[in-house]
């Protein structure tokens, strides 16, 4: 294995000669006479090293194997090990699309090229739409400009001159782009073989190195995001340092196309949206049986956690959403309205509602902590292109809480929830929790004092819990900081669910306060508590970890019991109306079709059970018993059928785990 070599470079005089001295992390040193590429520190290292580079970090900054080092610097050689390489394979990948593109369709113009999430895109302006075939064709394309290995040569131009090349070339977008450069700066260029390009870089030093990539999809997209601009053409692509990771990541894509829970909600015929209603959800019975579960499971927790259930107004008067801060900080997010000449808007949070059920009595430090909690509906005019089926809507409903406290009483109260969460979300089938801490953003109220205090105590917080997390600058909310809590699914997604926010500033900004032990009046601290979060997009995660094979407890059909024939049917019956009065939900079939058919259709639905019934389990009092997949269970007494269910409900698992 080739390790990520770091080095602190300091100089010497060897026979009156100054020497540059490269100080490897073991101590040994190694000296040069002048100036030296960070590539050819790695062949006085080793040819293996050389061969293996993909760049360098100088001074904390990544730069090209070709990068001179001139002055006592610190240099580390980034290889296939170094956690660095793939953002520098994306990048590079990008632009090997781009030549790919000017070699197949001189005419098109190239635009922009980012790094995103596991891969990267690049856009293009095009006199004709680009096609699937067309991939296919670029994808050759670029595998052949690896094959030629050709060298990524960097050169560096004023801003005028580099204008002038890139009109020359006929490339508008990139001349644009370095125009709004300040004039006298200098910009850096990448060729490779015959094309050229603006860039930052750093890139891998030949074509050669890129050798794991696929080019994944096509998207429309305006220049520079602005909708009055052209409508480029958005090519996304995927590239990896080794081929089994790239597999691996094409089987998850293939495994969450699967679970798309849009697709498996009008499968199973949970829910549907459509364009009168943006954003929002038409619950159908299936999908609504699965909510109240989810609904009424929380609401226990609720009452374990010793939270008292409230139900604050939809719509409030502008003043009150001035004061908690969502005008000035929120307000292009929020749903308005008129009436009688005053201004209103949609909650899209509960907090100030609480705070004013807070605020209706006087309360005494002894009644602290006091916890609140709501299934809340809120509302926030989210951008249409950001809508996303369950996972990003308008309306939606949060399991929220808020617990007023004192600041001593700050780490019990987080403890007690981290206890809670973990609890949930087990239940629910998710055992990788991940901790984040979102720390103060830009745009926010209160001062640097009152935000410190609470970026503290939950660091406090979650030291004594024991718990180890990452940082998040920039990301809290505008009132406060917040614990996250990420889940990882069946396939190795991740999503963000719960949260705890300790808030100072909307508590002192809307009045709240409590009667302390010394008699005086002092301002409660309020944390802002959820553990699904939206129940919607929460349910759409479940539908997609699971694939739509809810376990047994959350399956809004439980048991189909299916007749053979129709001396068997008012067996059938019983059995149904047996099982729902016992609290289980079952539905039967006893349509006059062949008991196959019957079985291979209830099966497309991912139920947890099917109980087969004739003649014989008529006479018997039994059950033929098949479990979701095929699972054949036999013939069992009904009672210890009913037992088995009992267990899997009570148990949260399904059948193929019990």
């Amino acid at each position: 294995m080739l390790p990520r070599f770091l080095f602190g470079v300091m100089c010497i005089k060897r026979d009156g000669v100054v020497m540059l001295v490269v100080t490897l992390p073991d101590g040994s040193k190694r000296e040069f006479e002048a100036s030296v590429r960070v590539l050819d520190v790695a062949q006085s290292i080793g040819a293996g090293l050389a061969k293996a580079a993909l760049a360098g970090i100088v001074d904390g900054t990544i730069v090209d194997l070709s990068y001179v080092i001139d002055q006592d610097s610190h240099l580390a050689i980034v290889t296939d090990k170094s956690p660095e390489a793939l953002e520098i394979v994306r990048h590079s990948t990008a632009h090997l699309l781009a030549y790919a593109v000017k070699e197949l369709f001189p005419e098109a113009q190239v635009t922009i090229g980012p790094v995103i999430e596991n891969g990267f895109y690049y856009d293009f302006s095009y006199h004709r739409a680009f096609t699937p075939e067309d991939l296919g064709a670029l994808e050759k394309k670029m595998l052949e400009l690896v094959k030629e290995d050709e060298p990524v040569i960097r050169t560096v131009l004023p801003r005028d001159e580099a204008v002038k090349f890139f009109k020359g070339q006929g490339e508008h977008y990139k001349a644009e782009i370095i125009g709004s450069i300040p004039q006298g700066e200098e910009v850096s260029l990448y060729a490779e073989g015959r094309f050229t390009d603006l860039c930052r870089g750093p890139h891998v030093p030949s074509t050669g190195k890129l050798k794991v990539f696929k080019l994944m999809k096509l998207a429309g997209a305006y220049w520079r995001g602005d909708s009055k601009n052209e409508m480029l053409q958005r090519i996304y692509g995927t590239a990896w340092l080794k081929k089994e990771d790239q597999d691996a990541y094409l089987h998850m894509l293939e495994e969450a196309e699967k679970r798309d829970h849009r697709r498996l909600g009008r499968h199973l015929d949970l829910f549907h949206f459509q364009d009168e209603a943006p954003g929002l959800v038409f619950w159908h019975p299936k999908g609504w049986s699965i909510w109240q579960e989810v609904e009424q499971y929380m609401r226990r927790v609720y009452q374990n956690e010793g939270y008292l259930e409230v139900k604050a107004p939809q719509i409030l008067d502008r003043g009150l959403w001035e004061k908690s801060g969502h005008w000035d900080n929120y307000k292009e997010n929020m749903f308005t309205t008129e009436s009688e000449n005053r201004a209103y808007a949609l909650k899209p949070m509960n907090c100030p509602g609480h705070v004013q059920i807070f605020n209706s009595g006087l309360h005494s430090y002894r009644e602290l902590p006091l916890r609140y909690g709501e299934f809340g509906q809120c509302h926030r005019n989210e951008p249409s292109g950001a809508l996303h089926g369950l996972m990003r809507v308008r309306g939606f409903t949060q399991d929220d809480g808020h617990i007023f406290c004192t600041e001593n009483q700050i780490q019990t109260e987080v403890a007690a929830f981290d206890k809670a969460v973990r609890s949930v979300y087990t239940d629910f089938g998710f055992s990788e929790v991940a901790v984040k801490l979102a720390l103060r953003p830009a745009k926010r109220v209160g001062d640097d004092a009152i935000w410190d205090k609470a970026e503290d105590a939950l660091r406090g917080a979650l030291t004594a819990s024991g718990q180890k997390w990452e940082e998040l600058p920039g990301e809290g909310a505008f009132y406060g900081p917040k614990i996250e809590y990420h889940l990882k699914d069946s396939i190795g997604r991740s999503w963000q669910c719960g949260t705890m926010q300790v808030d100072f500033s909307m508590p002192a900004r809307l009045g709240a306060e409590y009667v302390a032990e010394d008699n005086t009046r002092k301002v409660p601290v309020m944390l802002h508590r959820a553990i699904v979060g939206s129940l919607e997009r929460f349910i759409g995660i479940l539908i997609e970890n699971h694939a739509g094979a809810m376990p047994v407890w959350l399956a809004p059909t439980q048991v189909v019991v299916l007749n053979i024939s129709e001396n068997s049917a008012a067996y059938a019956q019983q059995i149904q109306q047996s099982l729902k009065k016992q609290g289980f939900r079952v539905e039967s079939d006893l349509r006059n079709e062949k008991i196959t058919y019957k079985i291979r259709e209830h099966a497309l639905q991912k139920l947890p059970f099917l109980l087969i019934v004739g003649d014989k389990e008529s006479e018997g009092n039994t059950v033929a018993v098949r479990a979701r997949g095929g699972v054949d269970l036999g013939v069992m007494p009904l009672d210890a059928f009913v037992a088995r269910l009992q267990q899997d409900v009570s148990q949260k698992v399904g059948p193929e785990l019990s």
